[in-house]
């Protein structure tokens, strides 16, 4: 019998495939991965799928931005998220992906002024 011929998987699923995995490693990291957070990463890497499609150069930037936005989701629902495991004086404050709009991100504390860890990587820490 033959084998069904699988198409291979678009450089937009298998970015997209890889956002969701690192943010939720992070969120796993930090214990937080409810339901409803899952489905904030999902709503994500719907959102940013579209993106994408309309500016495939973009795909290289995915998980950064799927990031972001579950950050900012999180902020609404339940207040900030990566707290800084740096800084042990202070208010507690968050981490923020840098860059902005890049490969590579990573989570970074601006009052001390270091990178934490990439995303993804929270757990290493």
């Amino acid at each position: 019998m033959e084998e069904p011929t699988r198409d291979p998987v678009s450089p937009l699923e298998q970015a997209l495939h890889a956002a969701r995995a690192l943010v939720l490693a992070d969120l796993a990291a930090r214990e937080v991965v409810a339901a409803d957070v899952v489905s904030m990463v999902e709503e994500s890497v719907v959102q940013r799928r579209w993106w994408v499609e309309q500016w495939p150069e973009g795909v290289a930037y995915v998980a950064g931005l799927v990031a972001q936005d579950v950050q900012d989701a999180l902020l609404e629902a339940y207040g900030r998220w990566p707290l800084c495991p740096v800084c042990s004086a202070g208010d507690p404050h968050a981490l923020e992906v840098e860059p902005e709009l890049g490969p590579d991100p990573h989570w970074v504390c601006h009052q001390a002024g270091v990178k934490v860890a990439a995303v993804g990587n929270l757990g290493s820490l």
